[in-house]
């Protein structure tokens, strides 16, 4: 296996790597390991599945509908 060396990772980012390494219940680097492999190895996609989710989706909002002028305006009272 190779050996990768990693420098000057900010110190707030390691803290956080270093939190979720403990919750995991791993060393940082599997955990830095398990965040190459997430990003990196692509997961095959099913069609089937995000098309069934997107018509369930769908059928629940079918009653709700909603014009673009309400939806800027409930997107804008959302925001500080």
């Amino acid at each position: 296996m190779a050996t990768v060396t990693v420098k000057n990772i900010p110190d707030d980012l390691y803290e956080r790597l270093k939190s979720v390494a403990e919750i995991n219940r791993r060393s940082i680097n599997s955990e830095i390991i398990m965040c190459i492999e997430n990003t990196v190895i692509s997961r095959q996609i099913n069609i089937d599945e995000v098309l069934e989710n997107a018509r369930r989706l769908r059928r629940l909002t079918a009653g709700h509908p909603i014009s673009d002028e309400a939806f800027n305006r409930a997107k804008a009272d959302g925001r500080p």
